[in-house]
């Protein structure tokens, strides 16, 4: 073996220790990455549930204030066209909803509280 050779196979100290810094600062920067991608997805999915709590609110007021229950009778009673769409008829899909957005404002309210957004 020359010289060279030799000196290539064995162990710098420096070199391990420049090794351990790249290994770091590579998944280091594989957290940033993913941590970005993540908060982009989280401002956006609030940016959108924020432009459609007027909507929620509209539903709830809807589904509480007695103009749900004149459709559901309405539709029992079949005096509404045959084609018209009737998911928002189903209390199961409105209490569904309420429950999910009063669950997810919790996940919310827990995780700020424990300083974690």
């Amino acid at each position: 073996m020359k010289k060279n050779e030799i000196m290539q196979t064995t162990t710098d100290p420096r070199e391990a220790r420049v090794r351990e810094m790249e290994r770091r600062m590579d998944e280091g920067q594989a957290a940033l990455d993913a941590l970005e991608a993540a908060l982009d997805s989280l401002d956006a999915a609030l940016d959108g549930y924020e432009a459609a709590l007027p909507e929620l609110t509209a539903l709830a007021e809807y589904y509480d204030g007695g103009d749900w229950r004149r459709d559901y009778e309405a539709d029992e009673a079949g005096k509404l066209p045959a084609g018209l769409k009737r998911g928002v008829l189903s209390q199961d899909a409105l209490f569904d909803l309420l429950t999910k957005q009063k669950e997810l404002e919790e996940r919310l309210r827990k995780l700020s509280a424990a300083g974690r957004i």
